[in-house]
């Protein structure tokens, strides 16, 4: 993965560093068939009241369908590897034999013109899709079903992956480890595709200025102890002031930073063998 660095002709250029994606993508076009209409929500909800803050005023895009199924058990070719704006992954269009085409989430390592498959057990291969009862001990997956036939839902993000550890004592699961540390298990009938998410180097990037972040829809975020007091909780007093509390808080009062917010019966904690926090 090439990674380059912008040369300084001003501030913001100094410590730009970027994904090359001439090196990577073969396209820079869509396909129609497979795009959808985004309208912005700008963190907004159905009465346009502000749920998520710090966001709005990011660049137009256009929603690419992603098969996280994976379910067509029809041989296909990868004819493309794109960028995706709404995904930190690249994506290839694949064409099955039958003639439907479809976007996958690209592995590291696929190529134009590979032919990947899917279906109860093929081949180990990079970017097959199989059962993840059939997948050898110690082979990298990503695009992790959670629940059968609901379509990938972990390791998805880029350069993450997982590692396939073995079969728990029922025989009904299968025991695997995520990037975060934390292993857990999985129904043998859930899906798993093959190989680690490619643009591996994604964590290296550095926007360099504020304007690049606004393009992405981050608006600013602005500290808590320099606003007034009926705005937040750390606001108000003359000069720098500390926050006047045991512990930081949120605009509306509660526990902030470090506050665990799993819920206690959730019942996917029975299938958690290791917390990523376990020492």
């Amino acid at each position: 993965m090439a990674i380059k660095h912008i040369k300084t002709r001003s501030k913001g250029k100094r410590t730009t560093i970027l994904v090359d994606y001439s090196k990577h993508l073969t396209t820079d076009i869509p396909e129609k068939s497979l795009t959808r209409h985004i309208h912005n929500q700008s963190g907004r909800n159905n009465r346009g009241i502000i749920t998520t803050r710090h966001q709005g005023g990011r660049q137009k895009r256009q929603y690419r369908v992603i098969d996280f199924m994976r379910s067509n058990p029809n041989k296909a070719v990868v004819k493309t590897i794109e960028y995706d704006p709404n995904r930190t992954a690249f994506i290839s269009l694949v064409v099955y034999s039958n003639g439907e085409k479809a976007y996958i989430i690209a592995p590291q390592g696929i190529k134009v013109g590979d032919e990947i498959i899917s279906g109860d057990k093929v081949d180990i291969k990079v970017g097959n899709a199989m059962l993840i009862k059939n997948i050898p001990e110690g082979t990298f997956i990503h695009n992790i079903e959670l629940s059968p036939h609901k379509g990938g839902q972990m390791a998805r993000s880029a350069g993450s992956s997982a590692q396939v550890l073995g079969k728990d004592e029922t025989g009904a699961y299968t025991i695997v480890k995520l990037s975060s540390g934390e292993v857990r298990k999985i129904l043998n009938d859930c899906r798993a595709s093959i190989g680690a998410v490619s643009n591996e180097n994604h964590n290296l990037i550095n926007l360099g200025k504020a304007g690049r972040s606004r393009h992405l829809g981050i608006r600013p975020t602005v500290r808590g102890s320099a606003m007034n007091p009926n705005d937040h909780p750390h606001g108000g007093g003359e000069g720098r002031q500390s926050i006047g509390y045991d512990a930081p808080r949120t605009p509306w009062g509660k526990r902030h930073m470090g506050v665990k917010t799993r819920k206690q019966k959730k019942t996917s904690s029975a299938l958690i063998v290791r917390r990523r926090n376990d020492k």
